[in-house]
């Protein structure tokens, strides 16, 4: 207890603003909460010392919550409903629960963004092998994982949607909807690094952001983009405007966040 008193007496005013700042930082954190269903995200208390954990062979976020350290899991619309495991601390079990999801039918005039000629394979694939070297990345930093709506507007289409396009079945809808005015800016919802940015057949113009420990989100279908990749970007920056690019029936941002590379409902990260 001794040693205490010339150590506070030693701090400047800087270093101790510092200090409490940290302290409040680390206290304000913010989980997701645990909400283990296809879409969703799995929350799983793993011990202190934990430096690493894997779940079907791709690493996992871990965040330290006060001292306390979770496994936040990424559960694709894909994954089935049972019992999974943790590849953690010899292996920890946890339970993922059903969810259905409501049906959506579209109808696209251009029928070309439907059922691609042959000619456009050559750019989708090599679109979706940007896109996942982007999801794909680990960076071994605290990520922010509270985020803030990137455009303001009602929300066209939610997540998880079974959809429909020209009564033909297609993937579900792997990200929020988010119907604005083209030129609306469109921001970051959180500190991150810009690390694709593309005209894809689909996704028209999109921007892909690198929050850190495989959370990344992805901005689509935008009317011009407002970044490079490399680009470090603070919550609130522009990255770029709603447009109508790629596949769409009007203009909107298709906003999708992704864990350690599965597509994940964004909701589940925004503000409480």
């Amino acid at each position: 207890m001794k040693n205490k008193r010339p150590l506070i007496a030693s701090l400047t005013t800087a270093s101790i603003t510092a200090f409490i700042t940290a302290c409040f930082s680390l206290s304000a954190i913010a989980l997701p909460n645990h909400t283990p269903v296809p879409g969703g995200v799995a929350v799983i208390k793993v011990d202190s010392k934990t430096e690493s954990a894997t779940y079907k062979g791709k690493p996992v976020m871990l965040v330290d919550k006060e001292g306390v350290k979770f496994a936040v899991i990424g559960l694709g619309l894909s994954t089935r409903p049972g019992r999974h495991t943790l590849e953690a601390n010899g292996g920890i079990t946890f339970t993922v629960l059903d969810k259905t999801y409501r049906e959506q039918r579209l109808t696209i005039e251009n029928k070309r963004k439907v059922n691609p000629y042959a000619n456009d394979m050559p750019r989708i694939n090599a679109d979706k092998k940007e896109m996942t070297a982007a999801f794909v990345n680990f960076e071994l930093k605290q990520p922010d994982i509270e985020f803030d709506i990137p455009v303001q507007g009602p929300i066209s289409s939610p997540f998880g949607l079974k959809r429909f396009l020209n009564d033909q079945a297609r993937s579900p809808h792997s990200g929020l909807d988010i119907a604005a005015a083209e030129g609306t800016p469109i921001v970051a919802p959180a500190s991150g690094i810009v690390t694709a940015t593309g005209d894809y057949f689909f996704n028209g113009n999109t921007v892909l952001v690198d929050h850190g420990q495989g959370l990344i989100s992805m901005y689509c279908h935008m009317s011009q983009i407002d970044v490079a990749v490399g680009d470090k970007v603070e919550r609130g920056k522009v990255l770029g405007e709603v447009g109508m690019t790629g596949r769409v029936t009007g203009p909107h941002l298709h906003w999708a966040v992704s864990l350690n590379n599965v597509r994940v409902d964004p909701n589940l990260f925004l503000r409480k």
